[in-house]
């Protein structure tokens, strides 16, 4: 299967540079797997969409402020990381640019000196291993000096970095956000709730795999990155209950759905664990426990976008994706949603 079977024209106009004021005032667009029928709502109509014995499966990975300046001790220069996951008690892999001003054996230091770090080696796909020492907790100093690691593609300045969050996110170690679940505010939430719709919360650290291109011309082809998940007993009793009573589990981002899918048997049950996943999701694989999905627009010939369109059909996500950009649907990480049940 070609990844160019997964590119679409969008206008960079498209493309959402900013959080809207109201988070669950987005745009979502409905999507009907049975009659393949399109329609246009606002984020808050799930509380008319979802009905009670319903289960949403929500992400609350946190986002770490992983991009980091540091200056080389010897040389002066200034080499921007951004780190993916952490190895081993204080070494965590990065990414690090210029690399070439970041070495083995090179040592820098950031913010007024609170954080040191050598490289300690370079891998084969040029991330480089940090290893750092500090003094404190190492979760504080990275929230006084880094910044949050936003996509490429938005080019404003974030004022208010909890907006990157989602509201009820929690586990942090994340290098990007799972942003399906950025239009939940806590009251939709409550108001879910109160008509009988159950939440499970389940955990996966989003990394920066997420947003790298598909480069082999067939995507089978394709190598995922790893992802680390954790699904505990009481979200994996919510999801099998739903599941038992005929209810609806309902995905909240690619990330939740890669992680249901990842773990469920043939017959779609859960068991609490946790792990690494690399599960790729294409058109035509089957899916065993994710009954509907709430995910953003995505990257044309993206792995996301190969995912949702295994779950609602290629040609008719590319059809979706063709009357978003005609209806001016915002795109990408601060975008609108889609509902697909």
């Amino acid at each position: 299967m070609k990844k160019d079977l997964f590119n679409f024209d969008l206008p960079q106009e498209l493309i959402a540079q900013h959080p809207l004021q109201n988070r669950s005032a987005s745009r979502l667009m409905v999507l009907d797997r049975k009659s393949n029928r399109i329609s246009h709502k606002i984020f808050e109509d799930l509380k008319n969409i979802l009905k009670a014995g319903d289960c949403l499966v929500l992400n609350d990975s946190r986002v770490l402020p992983a991009r980091i300046y540091g200056e080389n001790i010897l040389s002066g220069a200034r080499v921007e990381f951004l780190l993916l996951n952490e190895k081993r008690k204080d070494e965590w892999e990065c990414l690090a640019g210029p690399g070439r001003k970041a070495k083995k054996g090179s040592e820098f230091v950031f913010g007024k000196g609170e954080l040191k770090a050598s490289v300690k080696s370079v891998e084969e796909n040029g991330n480089r291993i940090l290893s750092f020492e500090y003094e404190g907790k190492f979760l504080e100093l990275l929230g006084k000096i880094g910044q949050m690691p936003l996509p490429p593609y938005i080019k404003e300045e974030l004022k208010d970095a909890e907006r990157y969050q989602t509201v009820y996110s929690k586990q942090i170690g994340s290098s990007a956000a799972p942003t399906a679940g950025l239009h939940f505010t806590n009251e939709l939430l409550s108001n879910l709730s109160d008509l009988g719709i159950k939440i499970a919360y389940i955990t996966l650290h989003v990394g920066l795999g997420t947003f790298r291109p598909v480069k082999s011309d067939n995507i089978r082809e394709h190598k995922m990155h790893s992802e680390y998940y954790s699904i505990n007993e009481e979200a994996a009793d919510l999801i099998n209950d739903t599941k038992a009573k005929g209810g609806c589990v309902v995905a909240v981002g690619t990330t939740a759905c890669r992680s249901l899918e990842a773990v469920a048997d043939e017959r779609g049950k859960i068991k609490a664990q946790e792990g690494q996943t690399d599960i790729f999701i294409y058109p035509g694989y089957k899916f065993k426990c994710v009954d509907a999905l709430i995910t953003n627009f995505h990257l044309p010939e993206s792995t996301l976008l190969m995912l949702v369109s295994a779950f609602y059909g290629r040609e008719n996500i590319l059809e979706a994706y063709k009357k978003a950009v005609e209806e001016k649907y915002r795109f990408f990480s601060f975008g609108d949603a889609m509902f697909i049940g």
